[in-house]
């Protein structure tokens, strides 16, 4: 009789089969293709700062478009040691406590192969950033939800103690937060840092929407809590403060017994941040003003507004987020069993594209739920409010 013929070695890895584009770009996808205004994906399509684009340039005009040094340009990474400690009273040496890193993304993913082990757990806030969750398993660490608590999204610190586990050996935390725009509290904050401080685990912190924050609210940066410096990775980025998220360009802080080993695996994924655009953000935390940044909040916190008076004339409640530029809305008035079906209606019929709420949550949860970006043009972001209104 025949052998049956032994079983191909070409195939795809282990991960693969769980493997799916995001909702956030399948949502992009769509409303690319029929022409609509996309309010799914954070694209943040604002104008560039003068300075941050004239800076960029002159460095293309220089020749300054060959590799840096992996963890970034001297200049851009004295600035950011600057930046922190201008806004955080944080001390970092440029020279082996800043990495530059090719978006926050970027940072993150050299972060967990830096310091993680495959079937590590790492504790993660939900709702979530899909990101954060899909990095982690790709590495083979293991994210463990811990939900917050609705309406505001409030940390129940009991539920946080008692997800820890032998094999928890970092704490992920996004303030201010995607999808929800939550920002911990410092009282959150401090509770977060004793369970690390109590089961000698890192922090691993992403603060790209640091600079959007509104009603008077703060941002507390976890690294300024007793204890904490030395064990907290703090990641952030120019992607949305300047409008630059094509230009893929975020940093990184952290103790300087943990930096080379993420600037390796940062050199091993990307070699560098691309680097006249390193340039162009060293530019505008040079020579922008703190009335830079206190107008970027004004500025979302009045598209926040229009937005969420459109969504209540659509039947779609939301609670006003005090952070980022995302709002979470009800959508339980829209067609569709899922929250993914909803949103396809949505797009359908209005060209304005949103993104389902189960992208954020575990499965079975978030399914009334939608999310709207704020970050955009005001024209667009007008008409998309009166498509809105029409529903």
């Amino acid at each position: 009789m025949p052998t049956a013929p032994a079983a191909s070695r070409l195939a795809l890895s282990q991960l693969a089969p769980g493997a799916l584009q995001s909702e956030i770009r399948a949502m992009t996808t769509e409303c690319d293709r029929i022409g609509g205004i996309n309010l799914a994906q954070g694209v943040c399509d604002t104008p560039v700062p003068a300075v941050v684009e004239a800076g960029a340039i002159e460095a293309i005009h220089n020749g300054d478009n060959i590799y840096t040094r992996c963890d970034g340009i001297a200049r851009l990474r004295q600035a950011i040691a600057g930046k922190q400690l201008r806004d955080y009273g944080l001390r970092y040496d440029p020279e082996n406590e800043v990495m530059v890193a090719s978006g926050a993304t970027g940072g993150l993913h050299a972060t967990v192969m830096a310091l993680l082990n495959p079937q590590d757990d790492v504790l993660l806030f939900e709702p979530f950033y899909g990101y954060h969750a899909v990095t982690l398993q790709s590495l083979r660490v293991n994210p463990i939800l811990v939900p917050l608590a609705e309406p505001d999204w409030s940390l129940d610190a009991d539920a946080l103690k008692a997800a820890v586990t032998p094999r928890t050996r970092a704490i992920l935390l996004n303030t201010p937060a995607n999808p929800s725009g939550k920002i911990f509290n410092r009282t959150e904050l401090e509770a977060v840092a004793a369970v690390c401080i109590e089961h000698d685990l890192f922090l691993i912190t992403d603060e790209i929407y640091e600079y959007f924050v509104y009603d008077g609210a703060q941002h507390v940066c976890p690294a300024t809590l007793p204890g904490m410096r030395e064990r907290t990775i703090v990641l952030s980025g120019f992607s949305k403060t300047y409008s630059v998220t094509g230009w893929r360009l975020g940093y990184a802080t952290a103790d300087a017994r943990w930096m080379p080993t993420m600037a390796h695996f940062h050199d091993l994924t990307y070699v560098c941040a691309p680097a006249p655009f390193q340039h162009g953000a060293a530019a505008g935390l040079e020579q922008l003003p703190p009335s830079f940044y206190r107008q970027l909040a004004a500025d979302h916190q009045d598209k926040r507004g229009r937005l969420l008076s459109a969504l209540e004339a659509a039947g779609m409640e939301a609670a006003e987020p005090p952070g980022a530029y995302y709002i979470l809305a009800r959508a339980a008035r829209l067609p569709g069993k899922k929250a993914a079906e909803k949103a396809r209606h949505l797009l359908a019929a209005t060209g304005v594209a949103a993104v389902a709420g189960s992208a954020f949550f575990r499965p079975g949860r978030g399914e009334d739920l939608l999310r709207f970006c704020f970050a955009k043009k005001d024209d667009e972001l007008n008409e998309a409010c009166s498509r809105l209104r029409r529903i």
